[in-house]
């Protein structure tokens, strides 16, 4: 019984990490520390391994830290109450010593054992997701480009852990990354805009006269997205093979888009969300594809 308890809290504490966007904060730093290293003599697999435990820890921390200030909230939303603190298998106190516990391990490891720079944005991440993006979520619509600047310093620190300097292909990645999350996230926004009313958030699907704004909001990002993931070519990183897939891919997710926006019903917000969460990683898969096999 006391080995299952074990499981079950070990659970609720991976749970709290929200190991998918995690995830996506180790794809997105991996491939600033590749690119980044393409341009200064290779990879160094030590320094990799250290970024990733460093990456992967401050990313638990901050989505944890989220969790916990936001558990009054999410036990209002269908989409949240089964959470490890609304549901009650975990409790605040431990979830919080938990979440600055592995944060500041993660930012510790990167500022000592990676670069300064790289452990300065993982901090500053984690300052701003939960200090100004969170408590603007019940203040601003804006919550949501406003969050996607922490969501895009991933593949900086990724670079600078490479190079030790930030060059613009590493703004170009920054750019793609924080354009991507708009219609993402507005798309999810849409589909659940009965739970964040519910749970008082001000998302702009939420909102009595938001539609036009979602659907301007949905389409410019989406164009900047097009535009963004053109930069790598741009600057010399990738060749023709990564722009010809980089431009089939963004019309493509723009045709969702322009759908979503027009009709902003769920099963249209449905399908840009799948869309855009199959865009990235073919994107940078196609990315690498350019530099392993075609360059």
């Amino acid at each position: 019984m006391k080995l299952q308890a074990a499981k079950l809290k070990m659970g609720a504490f991976m749970e709290l990490t929200k190991p998918g966007i995690s995830g996506m904060v180790l794809v997105s730093t991996s491939i600033g520390y590749y690119l980044g290293s393409k341009t200064a003599g290779g990879m160094q697999t030590g320094l990799y391994l250290m970024l990733l435990l460093g990456s992967a820890l401050s990313a638990g921390g901050v989505a944890a830290l989220n969790e916990y200030w936001e558990r009054n909230l999410d036990a209002k939303m269908m989409r949240t109450k089964a959470r490890p603190l609304p549901s009650g298998r975990l409790a605040p106190r431990e979830a919080l010593l938990f979440a600055v516990g592995i944060s500041s391990l993660g930012i510790a490891i990167l500022t000592l054992g990676v670069h300064p720079g790289t452990g300065l944005l993982a901090l500053l991440t984690l300052m701003t997701y939960i200090f100004v993006y969170t408590p603007l979520k019940r203040i601003t619509t804006w919550n949501t480009v406003i969050g996607a600047l922490p969501g895009a310093l991933p593949p900086l620190g990724g670079w600078l852990a490479a190079t030790g300097e930030l060059a613009p292909g590493a703004w170009a990645l920054f750019l793609i990354l924080f354009a991507w999350q708009i219609p993402h996230f507005l798309a999810i926004a849409t589909i659940y805009r009965e739970d964040y009313r519910l749970g008082g958030m001000k998302m702009l699907p939420s909102m009595p006269n938001g539609s036009r704004a979602t659907a301007g909001h949905i389409m410019v990002f989406s164009l900047i997205l097009l535009a963004a993931s053109m930069l790598p070519a741009f600057y010399n990183l990738t060749g023709p093979v990564y722009l010809t897939g980089a431009v089939i891919l963004g019309l493509t997710l723009l045709g969702y888009a322009a759908a979503a926006a027009r009709n902003q019903f769920v099963p249209q917000a449905r399908k840009l969300m799948f869309a855009s969460i199959v865009y990235l990683p073919a994107l940078l898969a196609i990315m690498v594809a350019d530099l392993e096999f075609f360059d």
